[in-house]
């Protein structure tokens, strides 16, 4: 080997066993050139300097014993790392290069592919240390990366502070805590071809979902302009949930999750002395995706191809050239904190009051903590901060690690999911919320808060220091069932905290959970827009529904990736989500619905469910809801989504139901499809025989059918007493309809609350052959084991 060869390497040439020649992340680079080009995974070439370069740099330098003696006189307490990490890195700034180093470094780089094109082409300029991105040494952002950089002496300069920022202060302390010493790490310099993102977008993408630890799926954030956006969190990015399992049929497009993002601003090519700039984006970049359905896809498999190559799951930063048009991994390393958890062991927050919510954002993981605001505007200010304070303010970057590790909780105004905040606090295990939009305005020094990020994707922050419970769940310990204990979930994006439940499915998906607070508007008024006529209504539609040309679309498109994020959480077991049963006065409350809803006496036992469907009033926002279904199961791919139709009075009533539904193209039987249907009303036991010649299955509503046996407003204070799913009246009913079903061979189930109660009635229900029992999550447990212990009851042919 050559001087030249023992000071640069090619990428090309290196492969991920050269993590002590040239780092983690330029090992990894060459890596996936040499073994995945061929896959189709695109990647800028270049090459990297050595560890042994940069000894070469200290040794020439005389900087060994110097560099040692000031680091030796960091403080235990460290309140001298300032001023050390400063003094320390002036030495490297300072020092020369020596001339076989930088000749080495500027021949490399003339012979780079692009400068035949074009002479001062930019290249990229990126830091990997000889113990980064291992396992134990996962912090994200601690070393430089400079972009935009042309020309030899731009080109050296950049590769000095690359050396000058292993010795950041923030690496400094890295290294202190993780027993790392200081002058045995070295520092490894990569120089790639610069993909012109600037034009167009870039962003970071993991193998797995970062706050539910799900493994079959894919997180891509993507922002216009240069990456430093995402990573750094100054923007809310776009973001895509790709669903893994179904990514190998090239004929569906498994987006289950699809959020545009606010992308207020971009990083930007500069002129000059600065390398980059950042600007505003345009309202049309705001309001638009970065990337096209094809390019989510095409990430999506790449991030498969990588996880699979390295046999575990992957953390990558993604770029699209504007020129070009075309896609490119810039950055791979292991995933470092959910696919590090322990299998198999659950923990579950629980809130057990609420005070005012006072901001929200972004939840980052499913815990909870409280303490007091400190609200920061930099790093500095690291001495203003006590143990246990919640620390509130604009953004983070790697500087501001130290000052996280004594916060209990973390609430930012920008950032996304793969911003350096969530990052760092999911590897301390912080309560985060990002992307709070004015958090620093609206939260007092010192005011006592909790953050809750334990209720869906959505963190918020309450006033005040709440209750709140802490489970430990140890799935080994989860009894076996022939009974299927399922789920009732409705909030989409909540669907994946359970997904390492050993539940049988999902027995109730409410439609109208999705369309209430996600949707939030009437389908009829986006089918008539154009004559709607309560002007505020149409101000909040255009708005809501910006992206999309069609404003029918919108509602289509949200509703398909909100059943399919629960449906995908669950798959392949079954998920049956229920049909819109709104109210006519629930109807009414979503925007622009006054206007197609009738007011109604008594909307309990009015106009809702079947009624609705092939009604002339609703057929068109019913063919909405069909058209979504439609999509979850084709065209996204969720098969195991069955449908079920609520509270259908009559067997007339269910055929007009079908018909419609097979109108809408959704018949029974084809492509697996499987239609129930609730029961809910004396009429469904009467005539069970008839209703499930009709449907596949039957779920019991325990508290409709409860209240028309009895006759009771199951909403009435005053007969709450008398209000019991355990009546004999009501049992008698379920044990009728349960016999009559098994005599008829279709499925049994019921959902609600009264097994998770009482487990007497949970015991009645398994003797009498119920197929499934579905209950919240947090539930499960609870139902689980005593399903478990009715069942051995039954066998033994005890009455239970």
């Amino acid at each position: 080997m050559t001087k030249q060869t023992s000071l640069v390497r090619w990428l090309e040439d290196l492969r991920r066993t050269d993590t002590a020649l040239v780092g983690g992340k330029n090992s990894s680079l060459g890596e996936m050139i040499s073994a995945l080009q061929a896959s189709g995974v695109r990647v800028p070439g270049g090459f990297a300097t050595t560890a042994d370069a940069y000894w070469h740099f200290i040794e020439e330098n005389e900087l060994a014993a110097p560099l040692a003696e000031k680091l030796d006189a960091l403080k235990q307490d460290r309140s001298n790392l300032a001023v050390i990490g400063k003094a320390v890195r002036k030495m490297i700034l300072d020092a020369d290069f020596p001339p076989p180093l930088a000749e080495a470094i500027l021949r490399s780089y003339r012979e780079m592919p692009h400068q035949g094109r074009h002479s001062l082409a930019s290249v990229a300029v990126r830091s990997s240390a000889t113990a980064e991105d291992l396992p134990e040494a996962s912090f994200a952002g601690q070393l430089e990366t400079f972009l935009n950089i042309r020309g030899d002496d731009a080109l050296l300069e950049a590769c000095k502070k690359c050396f000058a920022s292993l010795f950041t202060d923030r690496a400094i302390i890295y290294r202190e805590n993780h027993g790392f010493e200081h002058m045995k790490v070295a520092l490894s310099v990569g120089i790639q071809e610069m993909v012109r993102s600037d034009k167009a977008g870039s962003g970071v993408m993991f193998s797995i979902d970062t706050e539910s630890g799900f493994p079959r799926s894919v997180l891509i954030d993507a922002a216009w302009g240069l990456g430093e956006t995402v990573v750094q969190g100054m923007v809310e990015p776009d973001e895509y949930l790709v669903f893994k399992p179904l990514l190998d049929n090239p004929s569906l497009r498994p987006i289950i999750t699809k959020t545009l993002g606010a992308k207020a601003t971009k990083i930007v090519y500069a002129t000059g002395n600065t390398t980059s700039r950042t600007v505003n984006t345009t309202r049309k970049e705001r309001q638009s995706f970065v990337l096209s359905d094809d390019e989510v896809l095409q990430l999506a498999r790449w991030a498969c191809t990588i996880e699979s190559h390295y046999g575990q799951p992957m953390d990558m930063e993604w770029a699209k050239d504007g020129q070009s048009k075309e896609l490119y991994i810039v950055q791979a390393r292991p995933e470092t904190v959910q696919s590090r958890r322990k299998a198999g062991t659950l923990r579950s927050y629980h809130l057990r009051q609420k005070g005012r919510q006072l901001v929200s954002g972004q939840a980052i993981g499913d815990s909870i903590a409280s303490g007091k605001v400190r609200r920061l505007q930099s790093a500095k200010e690291i001495d203003q901060l006590e143990e246990g304070d919640v620390l509130v303010t604009g953004t983070t970057d790697p500087d501001w690690v130290p000052i996280m590790k004594k916060a209990s909780a973390i609430v930012t105004d920008h950032g996304g999911r793969t911003s350096h905040a969530a990052i760092v606090s999911r590897e301390l295990g912080l309560t985060a919320i990002v992307g709070a939009g004015d958090a620093t305005g609206k939260l007092n020094d010192g005011q006592e808060i909790t953050v809750s990020c334990a209720e869906g994707s959505e963190g918020r922050v309450y006033e005040g220091i709440l209750d709140f419970d802490v489970r430990e769940i140890d799935t080994a310990d989860i009894p076996k069932t022939r009974t299927h204990i399922m789920l009732n979930l409705a909030n989409p994006s909540a669907a994946l905290r359970w997904w390492g439940l050993p539940a049988d499915g999902v027995g109730l998906a409410r439609m109208e959970f999705i369309i209430g607070n996600q949707i939030k508007i009437h389908p009829m008024a986006l089918v008539h827009f154009d004559t709607l006529s309560d002007r505020k209504a149409r101000r909040q539609i255009t708005s809501l529904t910006s992206v999309y040309a069609d404003k029918c679309e919108y509602f289509v498109d949200s509703l398909a990736r909100g059943m399919a994020s629960i449906a995908a959480a669950r798959h392949p077991d079954p998920v049956i989500v229920r049909m819109s049963d709104f109210k006519t006065n629930e109807y009414a409350d979503l925007i622009g619905g006054a206007e197609f809803e009738p007011k109604e006496e008594n909307p309990m036992l009015g106009w809702r469910g079947a009624s609705r469907y092939y009604s002339e009033d609703y057929r068109e926002g019913f063919a909405l809801e069909c058209r979504a279904v439609r999509r979850a199961r084709e065209e996204i791919g969720l098969e195991n989504i069955v449908i079920m139709i609520p509270f259908c009075r009559t067997i007339t009533e269910a055929d007009n139901v079908l018909k419609v539904l097979a109108e809408n193209g959704l018949v029974r039987g084809r492509d697996g499809l499987k239609v129930f249907v609730m029961a809910e009303l004396p009429a469904n036991v009467f005539l069970a025989e008839e209703f499930a010649a009709r449907f596949d299955g039957f779920s019991i509503g325990s508290n409709d059918l409860t209240q028309l046996v009895l006759g009771i407003d199951r909403d009435s204070g005053r007969l709450s007493a008398l209000f019991d799913e355990q009546d004999p009246a009501v049992k008698s009913a379920i044990s009728t309809l349960l016999a009559r079903a098994r005599e008829s061979g279709v499925h049994t189930g019921l959902c609600g609350q009264a097994p998770s109660d009482h487990p007497e009635f949970a015991a009645f229900l398994v003797q009498h052959g119920i197929d499934s029992i579905s209950v919240s999550p947090d539930s499960f447990l609870k139902v689980k084991s005593i399903v478990a212990e009715a069942e051995k009851q039954t066998h033994r042919g005890n009455k239970p």
